[in-house]
């Protein structure tokens, strides 16, 4: 029986029909996955702060499955039981990120994914116009990000990129980064600003004083390259 795919095959680079299984939002995995490329069996180290589920848009879970380890952070309640169950492999941590070691008030919604810090935010999105409403607010306890990396970071582990979706808090995610001492070779953020607004993002004029490089854009997340040291 003729097989079009084989006789193609024939003809065709070995590598022509592969794909690849994206378990983000909009494909961000894929976009983190193009800079590695070069780097076949390559194992990095990613941080995803605001993980929501070791599955459902993650990030990560692409690069967990090709051997890669990492540290998920995630503030929702009760959350984090199924990281530990489906990513025992990685640092699984229950807290939110803030500039300063706290207690804030978390609000969580019946879409888990819309769950955030940003009372202003928060409420936008609670109202009849919409399906998605409040459940609970609770207090959750925060750290910088650069106290997680002093207490959990493996000694000498570069880390490979860091993705940050925390529902309008990621400025301030970014901000508890100690940029001496930690710098992730790349960084996927959330930042709904569109390319002729860009140079109004407050995430991406931070990035780029810290020695970052715009290279990538989907709709919800930007992507940055380190570039320089600082």
């Amino acid at each position: 029986m003729f097989n079009l795919k084989k006789t193609l095959a024939k003809f065709l680079p070995i590598n022509y029909f592969q794909s690849y299984v994206s378990y983000s939002q909009e494909g961000e995995d894929m976009v983190l996955r193009s800079f590695y490329e070069g780097k076949k069996n390559y194992k990095g180290f990613f941080v995803d702060v605001g993980a929501h589920h070791p599955y459902r848009f993650s990030n990560t879970l692409y690069f967990y499955k090709k051997g890669w380890r990492g540290i998920n952070i995630e503030p929702t309640p009760g959350a984090i039981k199924a990281f530990n169950i489906f990513r025992r492999k990685d640092i699984n941590l229950n807290i939110g990120i803030s500039r300063l070691k706290d207690k804030l008030s978390f609000y969580c919604f019946n879409e888990p994914a819309l769950n955030g810090f940003s009372k202003e935010i928060s409420l936008e999105r609670n109202n009849a116009a919409t399906k998605y409403k409040i459940i609970k607010e609770v207090s959750i306890e925060t750290w910088p990000l650069k106290d997680v990396f002093d207490t959990y970071l493996p000694k000498n582990q570069q880390i490979d990129f860091l993705t940050i979706d925390v529902e309008g808090f990621d400025l301030a995610v970014l901000q508890s980064n100690s940029w001496e001492k930690y710098r992730p070779m790349y960084i996927a953020v959330e930042d709904r600003m569109n390319l002729e607004s860009l140079l109004e993002s407050e995430v991406y004029s931070f990035l780029k004083k810290q020695g970052y490089q715009l290279v990538a854009k989907t709709l919800r997340t930007l992507f940055f390259k380190q570039i320089i040291d600082v």
